[in-house]
């Protein structure tokens, strides 16, 4: 799959300037205090579906109402983020949208589907029989299949990626949580095109290791996904196109725990009064873990999104 071009990220921005602001990216006092290097923030959160994956929905939506304009609707299988994004994005377009989603989903985040105007469903056990589902009731529905992972969504999410670039300093490093890699795949698309040192850091939970085991053997690996706090991250399978991309890009990969997730999340909220999800909190939870070897380099993370049901929140914050 060939990355995204500078020219095409800026004209992306402009498809997601319709439906959003740019978000900011600050430092924060107490938070560099505790990682021990400066670190910044982009602030994904800060979306008007409170994750960075309205920017895909909104670029592929635009395409998609320009290609194919005889189609009325969409469908598309989430844990919860991408499925927001596609609704908002469907519903600005006149489109109708069926998300699928697992048993057990995010409560909040299926009323946020609903409430932008989604038909839920609920199948399947996990994120790819979710995704499976889906694929059968496109077909028999007659929906456009939105898929989770497409280089059109690929520019969207480059689009934050460019904004990070251009208004934070010169970063060393950045750390990016990998669901099924469009966003990571963002980010070294813009590294890439700005011609930049700065080296990318791919994340994962330690109960969803498939992308971490890739990386290892150098191959597309399945594994359990069970992460309970990052659900964003609970992929099985990964995209070969996607793998490929991470395979030539990024430095390393790093797994971080339940507890070290759950820590971050505390983190964020203590040193910035964010609200993070736990697959967001994951990228913070990687640069804590290794804090020592980052002494003295300027980070960047990104906030991923804050979409989290508040037993688990609170959970999170009651963790010590």
């Amino acid at each position: 799959m060939q990355l995204p071009t500078l020219e095409e990220i800026q004209s992306a921005t402009q498809v997601v300037r319709a439906v959003m602001p740019p978000t900011p990216q600050y430092t924060w006092p107490l938070l560099n205090a505790r990682a021990g290097t400066e670190v910044w923030v982009k602030h994904e959160n800060h979306s008007p579906v409170g994750a960075f994956k309205l920017r895909g929905a909104a670029v592929y939506m635009d395409w998609l109402k320009k290609s194919q304009p005889l189609v009325t609707g969409v469908i598309a299988a989430t844990r919860g983020n991408h499925g927001q994004g596609v609704a908002l994005a469907a519903a600005r377009l006149g489109l109708t949208s069926v998300i699928v989603v697992p048993h057990g989903n995010s409560r909040e985040k299926n009323r946020a589907m609903q409430a932008l105007g989604a038909e839920l469903i609920e199948h399947g056990e996990d994120f790819q029989a979710a995704l499976e589902h889906a694929g059968v009731l496109a077909e028999a529905r007659g929906l456009h299949p939105v898929p989770s992972f497409h280089p059109l969504l690929v520019h969207g999410t480059a689009t934050y990626a460019l904004e990070f670039f251009q208004e934070a300093p010169e970063l060393d490093a950045v750390y990016v949580p990998i669901g099924l890699g469009s966003s990571i795949c963002g980010m070294i698309a813009v590294r890439n095109a700005l011609v930049l040192k700065t080296k990318i850091v791919g994340v994962v939970a330690e109960d969803a290791p498939a992308y971490a085991i890739s990386f290892r053997e150098r191959k597309a690996v399945s594994a359990a996904a069970n992460s309970l706090l990052a659900d964003g991250l609970s992929c099985r399978v990964p995209v070969p196109k996607a793998l490929e991309i991470i395979l030539a890009n990024v430095d390393h990969i790093v797994e971080v725990k339940e507890g070290e997730i759950a820590a971050a999340m505390r983190a964020y909220y203590e040193d910035t009064h964010n609200v993070a999800e736990g697959a967001a909190g994951a990228g913070l939870a990687a640069v804590l873990k290794e804090r020592e070897a980052l002494r003295g380099r300027r980070v960047g993370v990104v906030l991923t999104g804050g979409n989290v049901d508040r037993e688990l929140f609170l959970d999170a914050l009651k963790t010590a």
